[in-house]
């Protein structure tokens, strides 16, 4: 082994605009420029304040005026919500996603007729010249190659989508009626536009047609194509195959083998349609794009937020000082800053490449293979979307799905999430160990105290939106809003706050709460209206004081922005702006021509809180997309009646095993998840797989979690590891072999689900004694603090296991990496396995073995539980072979246990 220290590696670290350009390249989103800029910004900021709006009010959408009162615009109804939800979603999508970059199928096929008929008849042939003219319209039509401009097909389409929410604004009542009595019942298209009375003869089939149906039909196939764009051509396949089979399932014979079970009543497409496109039940706006209109937007704005203040860059820093002096410091920092910045992204792309950008070259730098440097950023970026508290968007589906309050959900998932990250945590120890690599000089990193004295109120938004979840038990929602204002009014006291303008802004913040709270005591509201006599009269002094307490949030900001207004050029000391919003800052003042406008305190502040709501509003759009079109799914089966029979086809397949219905479960969501978002994944697997789960007695929400945990590992599956190829080109290493250690990684995983089906008491769950007697979803329930003493049922099911499974990916952690203390043996890897398995999911094992030996037709299977008994003893065998092993590598050096002379040899050496 070279005594040499690592080359440099610095100068491949990338910069903003490389970043950028990865991101681009895998999700395939336009760089545009001018008009579409502001174009796109201004729908964005308008999607987030419609979103906001909602958070704040409800679906009534009014505004408080002083002296006037509630002022209400409009009352909409769910539908209504969810229709304009989207239809902002496919305008953003037509704008940010081409519907062509000149490089697939069919462009090949027509630049390749172009060739031979040049070859042919030469390019001088008038059929030659025509070819080339059409084909040249259709490319300024269709396609845009740079990703760089927005064609007249994605203009035309815009309106259309437009037109689709607007008919549901205003003729939700013939909608309301047509819900009773069908699409037939709706007015013809030439009774909504009478231009064309005169000209109905000529519309053929479509002059009886309804109005709704025609709109219900082009906005099925607008929510297609923007699939396509966004996501994947797979899905917008699947999803449309889903529709197809809707209408022709009726000719699948019911008496034929296997898929008889699949054959379904005849359904109209006038009825297909109505339940696909008017329906908050099923369809394009079912359950799922309900959830991302009251969950999952605000939480990305949430993030959004966050990262656009800075919070990114001081959440890695802290990372590094916490553990970049430690053996093999860059890479536990990754992890560490990699958990930070799910917390705010929940994007497995743009967490490995945002956090990467920092990461990935310290740790080449510091002996790690790019490869493994690779491999380390996506697997603990992955895991973003599985650690609470915020957790990815599939997460407030489960609410939603499950009927689980979302703090039971995220306290059910945080011992599997710690467990993950431990083990990543524990096998580039072990790799650091192999390769002899320490950590970083003390020198290049922050002091941690100052830096959480200078940056302590990032902390403050995820410690507030836990004490609204957990304490509170608000909805999240309301939490979610509440943790907006209080990010919004901090961040504005922090850019006001300096040397220079720390009296002033203290003196504001005092005035405004005193006058706010002699308002409220003598007249019941805030200081504007008491100055104009409005309100509903006075009240107690703690009434009072607890009414000015709730408004603090509002007196921040307007003691913050006031200090800006009257002293604009202050350099605030504490906060330090995303690139992103001092780019857009100078950009602005450029444009108008006041370059010094790029200092102004105020100026920055808009420009923050403006590209905050489009960088959510960016964030989200690909998530909604994929809910409107997985919600297609379930919405089939639901109104076929396909579920049941669905459930006893799989159950069938399963032939009574759970563990083969948990593997098949597994693979489908690999298969299904790969270049897919993790909430697609979930949707149609949950919708086809978790009741056959639960009906082998799953616990509903340990089923959610499994089919979740599953689906984020397809981001780091080899063949298609979105989140490894993004790594690996920040890591300039080759994309395949960056899969397979990400992949490696994260084996833990993959065996923590299966450990927390058969054990539920990982995931805090515990079985009611009248189980059998109440629904599914009822069967068991999160622990309380009740549980926590009943020592009998909290030792053997909780603890035992939990310290079981941590041990058990310490023991994983040397089966992978093959080094603990000194190198192992291929035999000690094979027993580091064995005790693995028998420490985190000992039945799994048990009734692996009963299924095989009852297909041979000894016993009958594995479908019964494993006694407690037996989990535990069989957990014992694994801690004492363990223990064994480990004592084994640490005191007997290179002789090792259980280790060969050969294996000896051919062991890498330790640095």
């Amino acid at each position: 082994m070279t005594d040499e220290p690592p080359a440099d590696e610095t100068a491949d670290e990338p910069d903003p605009e490389e970043t950028e350009a990865i991101i681009q390249e895998i999700e395939r989103k336009r760089s545009l420029t001018g008009w579409a800029t502001v174009a796109v910004a201004a729908i964005g900021i308008a999607f987030s304040l419609f979103q906001m709006w909602l958070a704040a009010k409800g679906f009534v959408l009014s505004l408080t005026l002083p002296a006037v009162g509630e002022v209400e615009f409009v009352a909409l109804q769910l539908l209504q919500i969810n229709a304009i939800h989207v239809a902002f979603g496919l305008v953003l999508t037509f704008l940010l996603y081409p519907s062509s970059t000149g490089n697939g199928p069919i462009s090949r096929r027509c630049i390749a007729l172009g060739a031979t008929l040049d070859d042919r008849l030469g390019p001088d042939h008038p059929v030659s010249g025509s070819v080339h003219a059409v084909g040249d319209a259709l490319r300024w039509v269709f396609v845009d190659p740079d990703l760089d401009r927005v064609t007249p097909f994605d203009l035309a389409l815009i309106p259309v989508a437009v037109l689709s929410a607007a008919y549901f604004v205003t003729d939700f009542q013939e909608i309301q009626t047509m819900r009773a009595l069908g699409l037939e019942a709706g007015r013809p298209i030439h009774e909504v536009f009478t231009f064309l009375d005169p000209v109905a003869g000529l519309l053929g089939p479509l002059t009886e047609t309804s109005y709704a149906m025609v709109l219900g039909v082009i906005g099925v196939l607008l929510v297609l194509e923007a699939t396509r764009r966004a996501i994947s051509l797979y899905l917008m396949l699947i999803v449309a195959a889903f529709i197809v089979y809707a209408r022709f399932g009726v000719l699948i014979p019911q008496n034929a083998a296997y898929v008889g079970v699949l054959s379904i009543p005849e359904l109209s497409w006038p009825s297909i349609i109505q339940n696909l496109w008017y329906n908050t039940e099923n369809g394009v706006f079912g359950i799922p794009v309900t959830v991302s209109v009251q969950f999952i937007y605000i939480f990305i704005l949430f993030g959004a937020f966050l990262e656009m203040s800075g919070a990114g860059k001081w959440f890695i820093d802290l990372a590094y000082a916490a553990t970049g002096t430690r053996r093999g410091g860059p890479a536990k920092a990754s992890i560490l800053a990699s958990g930070f910045m799910g917390t705010i992204s929940g994007s497995s792309i743009a967490n490995t490449v945002t956090t990467g950008a920092f990461t990935i070259p310290l740790m080449k730098k510091s002996g790690y293979r790019p490869e493994f440097a690779g491999g380390v950023e996506a697997s603990a970026s992955s895991g973003g979307q599985i650690l609470p508290p915020v957790m990815g968007a599939a997460a407030f589906l489960i609410v939603q799905y499950t009927a689980t309050p979302f703090a039971d959900v995220i306290v059910a998932a945080t011992i599997p999430a710690i467990v993950f990250f431990f083990g990543v945590w524990v096998m580039v120890h072990f790799e650091a160990s192999r390769l002899g690599i320490g950590g970083l000089d003390p020198s290049e990193l922050v002091d941690i105290r100052s830096h959480l004295t200078s940056g302590w109120f990032y902390l403050v938004p995820i410690g507030l939106l836990l004490y609204y979840l957990i304490v509170e038990r608000l909805s999240v929602a309301r939490s979610a809003w509440f943790t907006l204002i209080a990010i919004g009014a901090l961040i504005t006291l922090v850019a006001a706050y300096s040397d220079e303008t720390r009296g002033r802004l203290g003196a504001l913040f005092v005035g405004l709460f005193a006058g706010n709270l002699a308002a409220q005591y003598v007249a019941g509201t805030g200081i504007l209206g008491a100055l104009l006599g409005a309100g509903p009269g006075g009240q107690s002094l703690q009434a009072a004081f607890a009414a000015t307490v709730g408004q603090l949030g509002g007196i921040s900001i307007v003691a913050g922005v006031l200090t800006l207004a009257t002293h604009p050029y202050i350099d605030a000391p504490l906060l330090e702006f995303d690139d992103a919003v001092d780019r857009a800052a100078e950009t602005n003042a450029s444009m108008i021509g006041q370059p010094r406008l790029a200092d102004n305190g105020l100026h920055r502040l808009g420009v923050f809180l403006g590209k905050s709501m489009e960088s959510g509003a960016r964030t989200a759009v690909p998530v909604v997309i994929a809910v409107a079109a997985a919600g297609i799914i379930p919405g089939v089966i639901s109104v076929s009646g396909l579920g049941p029979n669905l459930v006893a086809l799989i159950e069938a397949v399963a032939g009574g095993s759970l563990v083969l219905l948990l593997l098949v479960t597994a693979v489908s969501s690999i298969l299904l998840g790969m270049g897919m978002p993790t909430t697609v994944t979930y949707i149609i697997l949950v919708s086809l797989l978790a009741p056959a789960l639960t009906a082998f007695g799953v616990p509903e929400l340990a089923a959610h979690l499994f089919i979740l945990y599953f689906g984020v590992i397809a981001d780091i599956t080899p063949p298609v590891a979105v989140a490894a190829y993004a790594a690996s080109g920040v890591a300039k290493s080759d994309a395949f072999q960056t899969g397979i250690e990400a992949f490696s990684l994260s084996l833990n995983k993959a065996i923590v689900p299966f450990a927390f089906v058969l054990t539920p008491g990982l995931v805090l769950l515990r079985r009611e004694p009248n189980a059998a007697d109440l629904e599914i979803g009822e069967k068991y329930r999160v622990l309380g603090t009740a549980d926590l003493f009943d020592l009998a049922y909290i030792v053997p099911e909780v603890l035992i296991p939990t310290a079981c499974v941590f041990l058990g990916v310490v023991a994983l952690a040397a089966t992978v990496i093959g080094y603990v203390y000194t190198p192992v043996s291929r035999l000690e890897r094979a027993a580091f396995a064995l005790s693995s398995l028998l420490l985190m999911a000992p039945g799994l094992g048990v009734r692996g073995v009963l299924d095989v030996l009852g297909l041979v037709g000894i016993g009958s299977g594995g479908g019964s539980e494993v006694a407690l008994g037996v989990d535990l003893a069989l957990r014992g065998v694994g801690l004492a072979l363990f223990v064994a092993l480990m004592l084994g590598n640490r005191g007997q050096g290179a002789s090792g246990f259980f280790r060969s002379e050969s294996d000896a040899e051919s062991s890498p050496e330790t640095a």
